[in-house]
């Protein structure tokens, strides 16, 4: 895959700690996606807030540590940067989560120069979490509005959404990115019987004019949907450390392929990998070269 600093992405929402067992480890889907397509060759910018304390200054020198910008990550003077308790199940590797309300980037506040950025970027990456407060809210609805292609990475944290507010988040975006689980969840909202995934990304693209669906299913791989076709794609197997963001390297490999223009059976089988060796190590944002990625793909297909 070719260099591609002259394409830009916008990461918008959360940073934090995520307390896991192993450690203390920078988190928050946002800016594990930043930092993914920063390692995979594009010009990411990541918009976020933070405490003016001592976890805030350190997850600013992880940031400079890995090469990402942090003139976009706003300083709190009220509230305090947001920890999070992580647990693993050991018995299926997933993570359950203990999260905080309100902490800072729950205040993230439009500034001047985020339309023109917004405007100029390929793409523009936002949650579920970051929207559960009104001011952070009404953040990203206006940089909604900037974009020409909006990127909805689903993550439902009970309590932390609302139908109300995944709606509205719909209803602007161009590619929804969810697990089964969260599929039918919402389809359910709408149609009770709804039982079936693909009746599920019919209800997505009927009611929300949605263009393209991507479906994270685990060890089962990944399924993405256009109006026009479907396209399913196996999992790497693989010794499993922990998921802690690996839907979120998912998704920033996918971004980086297709803006590169690559096919879409390449586009997956590099989003496939990037998920799978990231779950096979400690942490959402290990420190890793694409030329890591690229020989682990290398031996997964020789079954070295």
């Amino acid at each position: 895959m070719k260099e591609l600093y002259n394409k830009s992405v916008v990461c918008f929402g959360e940073i934090l700690w995520d307390n896991l067992p192993t450690g203390k480890r920078p988190g928050g889907a946002p800016m594990n996606v930043a930092y993914h397509l920063h390692q995979l060759g594009i010009n990411s910018h990541l918009i976020s807030r933070i405490g003016n304390d001592q976890p805030g200054e350190e997850l600013l020198g992880f940031l400079k540590e890995i090469g990402l910008e942090t003139d976009l990550v706003q300083i709190d003077v009220e509230q305090a940067t947001s920890q999070v308790q992580a647990t693993i199940n050991e018995s299926n590797h997933e993570v359950s989560y203990e999260i905080l309300s309100p902490v800072a980037w729950d205040f993230i506040s439009l500034q001047p120069n985020f339309e023109a950025l917004v405007r100029e970027s390929k793409a523009f990456v936002f949650g579920t979490l970051s929207a559960r407060n009104t001011v952070t809210r009404a953040t990203l609805y206006q940089m909604l509005a900037y974009s020409s292609y909006r990127v909805f990475d689903v993550n439902l944290r009970a309590p932390h959404y609302s139908p109300e507010v995944i709606d509205a988040l719909l209803r602007q975006s161009n590619l929804v990115k969810l697990n089964s689980s969260e599929l039918l969840l919402i389809a359910q909202w709408y149609d009770p019987i709804c039982v079936k995934e693909a009746d599920g990304v019919e209800l997505l693209f009927d009611r929300f004019n949605v263009e393209e669906v991507l479906i994270t299913k685990g060890s089962q791989g990944v399924s993405y949907y256009t109006i026009a076709f479907r396209y399913d794609y196996p999992a790497y197997t693989i010794n499993v450390a922990d998921t802690v963001g690996s839907g979120d390297s998912f998704l920033a490999a996918f971004l980086a392929m297709k803006l590169a223009d690559e096919a879409v059976e390449t586009t997956l089988d590099y989003a496939v990998a990037m998920g799978a060796f990231i779950t096979s190590q400690a942490g959402a944002c290990p420190k890793y070269a694409r030329f890591d990625l690229d020989r682990f793909i290398w031996k997964k297909k020789l079954n070295i």
